[in-house]
């Protein structure tokens, strides 16, 4: 399968000064892979996390939060040895993760009726709020600020938006189909400017106005199938914006429009801090891809565990 830009237990090796590492998260399996970002090699495993869903990272990268489907709870892992520290229960069946700007709280999306997003203590692992939405929630995210989190219901076809700070909704923005990943621009004053959003049966993404709550345009990938296998649900799922701000990435399962090749039913993707280097979860082949953003070209492929998805990009100090 291919991926579109659309341009406008292993052994615990030592770690270098700020290593790069990618979590790749296995939606079938009981295990995260652990890829060195240096080497395109899987150095260490979170073992025995059956259906792992959503990840992410403390500020200072020495914690990584991975929320786990079959218990319902949040695992918080350190990076540097991949060992669990401890575990957060969680109000129901939880799907994507964000963590605030100060690493103090994780939103959890809670899926299961009637939706939510839990948040979460770092510090003590306790669940402080939920804050109700409307439809199960798949997918967190903190704005670019750190202002806001926005949660996406696929159910519910509905974009919430939550002020991170009093954890009350501020606004609400339905669509005509399930809500799907989402990627961020930033202004050049760092407030947020516009949201990306994948949507269930469309190929391509909905664009948002942050400031003035509306879809301004919606971009649809031509249809040009080449022998790929296209998700009817999500034809194009994983979204993401370069660190550099100049690009957004789009991945499709129709595989049209090509510019970089890639594996099986590309999903979720994630850059390296340098926006040098894209790895890209294959759910279809049970691979990542790694792709060199500079020549769009297909570098290294990895594989990975069961049917993986949602991945995420840390370094560790």
């Amino acid at each position: 399968m291919k991926s579109y830009c659309v341009l406008s237990c292993l052994l615990a090796l030592p770690l270098a000064a700020n290593t790069v590492r990618i979590y790749q998260t296995n939606s079938a399996g009981d295990a995260v892979d652990i890829i060195d970002a240096a080497t395109n090699t899987v150095v260490l495993q979170v073992k025995d996390i059956e259906v792992p869903h959503g990840v992410a990272f403390s500020p200072d990268g020495s914690r990584a939060y991975i929320s786990c489907e079959a218990e319902n709870t949040l695992w918080a892992t350190d990076t540097k040895t991949g060992k669990l520290l401890g575990k957060a229960s969680l109000s129901g069946h939880p799907n994507n993760i964000a963590i605030s700007k100060d690493g103090r709280r994780v939103f959890v999306g809670i899926v299961a009726a009637p939706g939510a997003v839990e948040v979460v203590d770092t510090a003590s692992l306790k669940s402080i709020k939920s804050v109700a939405v409307r439809g199960g929630v798949h997918n967190t995210y903190v704005t670019p600020d750190g202002k806001f989190v926005v949660a996406g219901s696929v159910v519910g076809r509905i974009l919430t938006v939550i002020d991170a700070q009093s954890l009350q909704p501020v606004w609400e923005l339905p669509f005509d189909s399930g809500v799907r990943p989402m990627a961020f621009e930033a202004g050049n004053d760092g407030s947020t400017s516009r949201i990306f959003v994948q949507l269930s049966g469309l190929h391509g993404f909905a664009v948002v106005n942050f400031k003035t709550h509306e879809v301004v345009a919606r971009i649809k990938m031509p249809d040009e199938p080449t022998g790929g296998t296209a998700q009817a649900a999500a034809p194009s799922h994983g979204i993401g914006v370069s660190p550099d701000g100049k690009t957004l990435w789009v991945n499709s399962s129709i595989a049209n429009a090509v510019f970089v090749r890639a594996g099986e039913v590309p999903d979720w993707l994630t850059f390296t801090p340098d926006g040098t280097k894209l790895y890209v979860a294959n759910s279809g082949s049970n691979s990542v891809s790694v792709i060199d953003t500079a020549t769009r070209k297909q570098v290294a492929v990895i594989p990975v565990g069961e049917v993986p998805k949602r991945n995420g990009t840390v370094v560790i100090p």
